[in-house]
């Protein structure tokens, strides 16, 4: 893919606060494998879209699964397509809180317009975080996009402390190692 190979990109997993979200359990790779695998169930619904849309703008479908897992749970934390306290929409939470993102909901909370939104969102950040960091390779900056999808591209600083800013500070690491479980494990 043009934006880099999800399965060549560094990952250190979910950290100790986002290892808790399934009970207890200890951070890393292996944790955020097995939250990918919770969810895998859940994913399947969404497949077909989830590969359209990866096609159509050149994204690894298992990186779209993979925020889906982080951001929603594959839906299963959403309340009428709705999370974080109302303020994001749908299976990728497009942040429409005006003092945040403040995107306008496109489309069903599960539906392919909603998806091509988000991963237009994802495509955006990478892009910024290409031009922001010329110097990092191509997985580094899908890397910091992925983490600028979390945080917006002024949060991201360095690539050592990429997560720095992110929601359990560790959102790319995170979804980094969930992409690579959907890849290795389901075929996306």
């Amino acid at each position: 893919m043009g934006y880099g190979n999800i399965m060549r990109v560094e990952t250190t997993g979910a950290s100790w606060q986002t290892a808790q979200q399934d009970g207890p359990s200890s951070p890393g790779v292996a944790t955020s494998h097995t939250m990918a695998q919770t969810d895998a169930g859940r994913m399947e619904k969404y497949r077909s879209k989830i590969n359209t849309v990866g096609g159509k703008y050149g994204i690894a479908p298992a990186l779209i699964a993979a925020i889906i897992s982080r951001e929603s749970r594959a839906g299963n934390a959403l309340v009428n397509g709705w999370g974080d306290g109302g303020n994001a929409w749908g299976l990728m939470q497009v942040d429409v809180n005006p003092n945040g993102g403040g995107h306008t909901a496109r489309g069903g909370w599960d539906s392919e317009e909603h998806l091509c939104q988000g991963t237009e969102i994802l495509v955006h950040f990478i892009g910024r975080i290409r031009n922001k960091f010329p110097s990092w390779n191509t997985e580094q900056q899908l890397k910091g996009g992925i983490a600028a999808y979390n945080m917006g591209d002024g949060n991201v600083h360095s690539y050592d402390n990429v997560d720095a800013s992110t929601t359990g500070g560790d959102y790319s690491n995170d979804v980094v190692a969930r992409a690579q479980w959907y890849k290795n494990n389901k075929g996306y």
